[in-house]
């Protein structure tokens, strides 16, 4: 029974790493941007899940996971709806949050984002935004031909909006 249960963990630790970010992303688009709820719902998958640790394998659980939270997120649109709201949307909106708090935020998803990229795509990137060099600079700094930091930086901004969006981040 031991072995039994640190191999549900192995399987629960596996299906989180790979199949988490973009489940949590899928629920928060299903739930019109609610992050919190959205969270509850993944968990609350991922619990199932373990429940049915012995049916399930890593490469074949995400269409599984992906149906137990979109019924999920239906019920609890469903139950949401027969509850009384407890707080206005008016008063939410009232309570002022911080700049600061606001750029750390969106700094720590940025940094998680850059994250998911390739090295090569990160360097550009780096190099560009965040210390302001120019492409000969980037392309003279890594010893790499300008035209392929051109190239790079364009892929990596077009990965980078993707890896925003997998994390809930809409354009303007």
């Amino acid at each position: 029974m031991c072995s039994s249960r640190v191999e549900d963990e192995r399987l629960l630790r596996a299906l989180y790493a790979s199949h988490a970010r973009p489940l949590l992303a899928y629920v928060q688009r299903l739930l019109g941007g609610d992050r919190q709820r959205a969270e509850d719902i993944v968990q609350e998958t991922l619990l199932r899940a373990w429940q049915h640790a012995d049916d399930l394998t890593v490469e074949k659980a995400r269409p599984w996971l992906f149906t137990v939270a979109r019924r999920l997120a239906i019920d609890a649109n469903r139950n949401r709806r027969n509850w009384p709201e407890d707080i206005s949307t008016a008063t939410v909106d009232d309570v002022s949050t911080s700049d600061d708090l606001d750029a750390a935020l969106d700094a720590c998803l940025l940094a998680d984002a850059l994250g998911a990229l390739t090295k090569a795509h990160q360097e550009v990137l780096i190099e560009g935004f965040y210390a302001g060099r120019s492409t000969r600079e980037i392309a003279a700094r890594l010893n790499i031909p300008n035209g392929t930091v051109r190239s790079r930086m364009f892929y990596a901004l077009r990965a980078l909006r993707l890896a925003l969006l997998e994390r809930g981040v809409r354009q303007p």
